[in-house]
């Protein structure tokens, strides 16, 4: 059962006295009705047969690409990854970890900013061999629509995203100049 593999996890990793984010490996399908799979060899059997895939392959690779999805497969303990750009994995933390920003509310960055700020105050990203979840199909929100449609939308994120990198330089000082370096190197 999840909620007890979960707990499991969380005892086994001693997360309540280590900075820890337990990443769950996403995948999604893009049928409106699935069986969901009740095992890991399940899952990766629908993977291999394509009525699976892994979270946002065909538009947004690189927002879970530092999983290391071929390597969860063969995983049997929780194993290290790397931030990158990017990156928004679902996570499991302790409550006391730091909180989203507010400032992304709606559409863009607001997984991105919280794995940035987590990696900053050096949380280990560590994903779980044997967890996982499926994202289902369903209609565009309204403010990804509101992000793909409108030029003022897009240029206020930019404008957001400065500031957050400034707060970030402000509270870590040189260890977070690798974020600002990445994003301008994409």
């Amino acid at each position: 059962h999840p909620s007890y593999y979960y707990r499991n996890s969380i005892q086994q990793l001693e997360l309540p006295q280590r900075k820890a984010a337990l990443i769950v490996p996403a995948f999604e399908t893009l049928h409106y009705r699935l069986s969901f799979p009740k095992s890991k060899a399940e899952l990766l059997s629908m993977l291999d047969m394509g009525s699976l895939y892994t979270f946002r392959y065909h538009v947004w690779p690189k927002g879970h690409a530092p999983t290391d999805y071929a390597k969860w497969r063969t995983a049997t303990v929780p194993y290290r990854v790397a931030w990158q750009p990017d990156f928004e994995p679902y996570v499991v933390v302790r409550r006391d970890c730091p909180k989203y920003d507010q400032r992304f509310v709606g559409f863009g960055w607001n997984k991105v900013s919280h794995i940035m700020e987590l990696d900053a105050q050096e949380y280990e990203l560590l994903v779980l061999p044997n967890a996982f979840m499926i994202h289902m199909p369903h209609a565009p929100s309204f403010d990804i629509s509101k992000f793909r449609l409108s030029a003022g939308y897009r240029g206020c994120l930019q404008t957001l995203r400065e500031e957050f990198h400034q707060d970030l330089s402000r509270r870590y000082g040189a260890a977070a100049l690798k974020y600002l370096t990445a994003e301008r190197s994409l």
